[in-house]
């Protein structure tokens, strides 16, 4: 109730002729469905003290509350123009089909070094990281992340100019612009009205009805990381299919979890205080691209609407995935 609530103040504040064009579900070549996200205004980040983030999620290192300087300040953010959003992640099927279609070589195949992947056989005692995250190498790569995908499950192992090379193919073959979203259309996406942790409110176990993140299931193939599973069971410990859980109040799938989701901007801890309020696009240089929401082996602390995370460009990972915007004309079409 909540949520709706919000989202009813945050459509009653929009244009009237925003109010009038409801969102609305496209479908283009690929078979990417879009929803049509509103105008509107929001505050983006989290001023949460390092007390309250301690009593939300005791099982954690204190420590992990001081680090999060760059979700600061809260600030105003207007997206003056509505946009189209990926319902989902982009799927396995769907990249197979642009990599047909435009002859593209993803970043993990070009340069021959591949990917990463599960491996159950890895030694962590032998590892920096002491989990079963097994790469760079050629054998991974976003056909093969170490576990089996069907073709409706997000894509991983991609990069960020993996990404961008599939938004500006789409925009060439139909002729209307794709791109990555800014940090700011995903945060305003994501919380779809909602001022909480996560769309679906203030408690971590509320991931559980609409997310696919590290839970019991996750947690059987990393035991020592137990202390961090949310208790319920989804059924899937690695990926799961897009849109297996319930959408946020705009109509969006896997906004928490699943895969990451590259953004189009640089990261720059202290970008929020300097942030424009109308459209950010993010800091003009950067060495690091911004990715958002979680994936299905992310803790809940981190996968919270304000949190930012972020990898060089040529980054591929069992983790990371995408989800594009298409651009709305004038008349929001």
């Amino acid at each position: 109730m909540k949520k709706n609530a919000a989202l009813l103040l945050l459509l009653a504040a929009l244009p009237a002729a925003a109010i009038a064009a409801e969102p609305r579900v496209i479908e283009n070549a690929l078979g990417m469905k879009f929803v049509r996200i509103p105008a509107g205004e929001f505050l983006m980040g989290s001023d949460e003290s390092s007390e309250a983030l301690a009593k939300a999620y005791p099982q954690y290192d204190a420590a992990r509350f001081r680090q999060l300087g760059d979700e600061a300040p809260v600030h105003k953010v207007r997206i003056t123009r509505p946009f189209y959003l990926g319902q989902y992640e982009v799927t396995v099927g769907q990249f197979r089909r642009f990599l047909q279609a435009s002859g593209y070589v993803p970043e993990s195949v070009a340069d021959g070094t591949g990917g990463y992947g599960y491996n159950p056989e890895y030694d962590p005692a032998k590892s920096e990281r002491g989990d079963a995250f097994d790469g760079r190498k050629p054998q991974y790569s976003w056909r093969k992340p170490g576990f089996a995908q069907g073709d409706d499950h997000p894509v991983v192992n991609v990069t960020w100019h993996d990404a961008v090379a599939l938004a500006r193919w789409l925009s060439k073959k139909e002729g209307k612009r794709y791109r990555l979203p800014t940090e700011a259309e995903w945060e305003y996406a994501c919380r779809a009205g909602s001022r909480t942790r996560y769309h679906s409110g203030d408690d971590p176990q509320s991931l559980l009805t609409v997310a696919n993140v590290f839970d019991a299931d996750a947690a059987t193939n990393w035991q020592r990381w137990q202390q961090y599973a949310l208790s319920g069971h989804d059924g899937h410990p690695f990926t799961a299919p897009v849109g297996r859980f319930a959408p946020n109040a705009f109509g969006l799938y896997d906004m928490h979890g699943n895969a990451w989701e590259w953004t189009a901007d640089y990261h720059d801890d202290n970008y929020y205080a300097q942030s424009p309020t109308d459209d950010p696009q993010g800091p003009v240089t950067g060495s690091v691209r911004v990715r958002r929401g979680g994936s299905w082996h992310t803790w809940a602390f981190y996968a919270r609407c304000a949190y930012r995370n972020w990898n060089t460009p040529e980054t591929r990972y069992t983790l990371v995935g995408m989800r594009l915007v298409r651009e709305a004309n004038v008349e929001g079409r």
